[in-house]
């Protein structure tokens, strides 16, 4: 059983892992993406061609070396992938790292309808936003969860540790 749980766990930290470096690679051909888009907005609903020609128009008037920070966020989330390859190894000694990840997910949440305002982000890309902590809540939830039936299940494997 503990095996198998151990198993489930790694296979959704990998999943999660995956698209934590999916989404941060996404950030670095920030323009090609928008050329994108600009290309295909017919592709998109008529509410977001005004946000798309936005978008557009602020990426190609930011200068390369500004848009070097969105290089670094992308590097960012390669970097947090790497915090969980812990919890993949040893789920149960590196349950803080679940913890960790739980309350960035819920720290989106005020960044996005804090910040998303002042620089005049529309209502509904915030709640795309606020939708990448809620959906990375799931599978973080999900291992927190296994990760307390093996400690139900093996109590010396998390004696010295604390509940997540």
């Amino acid at each position: 059983m503990k095996t198998r749980t151990i198993k489930n766990i790694r296979r959704v930290v990998m999943v999660f892992m995956i698209l934590l470096v999916l989404s941060g690679v996404t950030a670095f051909p920030l323009v090609t993406e928008v050329d994108f888009m600009i290309t295909h907005m017919h592709w998109f609903p008529a509410f977001f061609h005004s946000w798309i020609r936005t978008v557009y128009e602020s990426v190609h008037q930011t200068p390369s070396i500004v848009l070097y920070g969105t290089d670094w966020l992308a590097f960012a989330h390669l970097i947090i992938a790497l915090f969980f390859v812990g919890v993949y190894l040893d789920p149960v000694r590196n349950k803080f790292i679940i913890l960790v990840g739980i309350v960035s997910c819920l720290a989106v949440f005020p960044l996005a309808l804090i910040c998303g305002p002042i620089r005049h982000i529309p209502f509904y890309h915030q709640v795309i936003d606020c939708c990448f902590g809620l959906l990375g809540l799931v599978p973080l939830f999900y291992i927190r969860n296994k990760i307390k039936l093996i400690e139900k299940m093996c109590p010396a494997d998390g004696e010295a540790e604390t509940a997540v």
